[in-house]
């Protein structure tokens, strides 16, 4: 699966907000059969979901489709698994995911991304990212429902999330999966978002899970490379180069001593960027 800088959430039984998905330059899309549908319309979303699926690929939708499940806890998660592995997206979103058991039920190939929101799931995280890498496509952090589990209270500085949320990317960059960060409940406070977002990349995060299309429009400026660090990193690879050519290996560039890690960091920079 490609990287994901922003992953857009939207109701399974809001037709009207899906058909518009295709609107949004979201890295991925998801299908909400979750948190976002109510009970009572569950049902009904799941059956429809066959028919949306084919209209956004109708549309040329450019974003990764995926379908969030209910949790494996829910009496609707077979039926979820059932209709999510049999049609036609990029993967399934499994939310509080806790275990390597229970991603049993699944089957082929599909991608998974497993959203860590429990205190058990937490706990387990390396165990689980280790164990399932090879069905893993990536992790994510739900801070609203881990702070609920473990009875806590929510702040604006997420200091009372702050070990689960660097437990999580630290246990699923150990296993080389992508890890997406956090949803910022906080939907009309712009400046609040990209404060969020730059915690969730200083962390070590990739992209950040998004309820509006404004926060995709943040996330993939938050998660992507500014001009001055493509520039910079360029200008240290190209002095490295220069300096082994000369039998220099380490070498002082604009202040700074140069080693391997701040060598990895500048190659994974224009990466991003599409220059390596």
């Amino acid at each position: 699966m490609r990287l994901i800088r922003s992953l857009l959430f939207a109701p399974a039984n809001r037709r009207e907000m899906l058909e518009k998905f295709p609107r949004y330059p979201a890295d991925a899309v998801a299908i909400d059969l979750e948190d976002g549908t109510p009970e009572s319309e569950k049902a009904a979303a799941r059956d429809q979901l066959p028919d949306i699926v084919a209209y956004l690929r109708e549309q040329q939708l450019k974003s990764i489709l995926l379908i969030r499940t209910n949790g494996p806890g829910s009496p609707h998660f077979k039926a979820d698994i059932t209709v999510a592995l049999r049609a036609s997206v990029d993967g399934i979103i499994v939310p509080k995911l806790e275990t390597a058991a229970e991603l049993a039920a699944f089957e082929g190939a599909t991608p998974i991304i497993g959203i860590i929101e429990t205190a058990r799931g937490v706990a387990n995280v390396e165990v689980l990212a280790d164990q399932q890498r090879d069905r893993l496509a990536a992790l994510a952090f739900g801070a609203e429902d881990f702070i609920t589990d473990i009875g806590g209270r929510r702040t604006v500085d997420g200091l009372e999330v702050l070990y689960a949320r660097s437990r999580v990317v630290l246990g699923a960059r150990l296993s080389g999966l992508q890890v997406l960060d956090q949803v910022f409940t906080m939907i009309r406070d712009d400046a609040a978002f990209r404060r969020d977002a730059d915690i969730g990349r200083q962390l070590g995060y990739g992209g950040k899970m998004c309820i509006t299309p404004r926060q995709v429009e943040l996330a993939n400026e938050a998660f992507s490379p500014s001009a001055e660090e493509v520039d910079r990193s360029r200008r240290l690879l190209q002095a490295y180069e220069a300096s082994q050519a000369d039998g220099l290996g380490v070498i002082e560039f604009e202040g700074s001593m140069v080693d391997e890690p701040l060598l990895k960091r500048a190659r994974a920079i224009l990466r991003l960027f599409g220059v390596l």
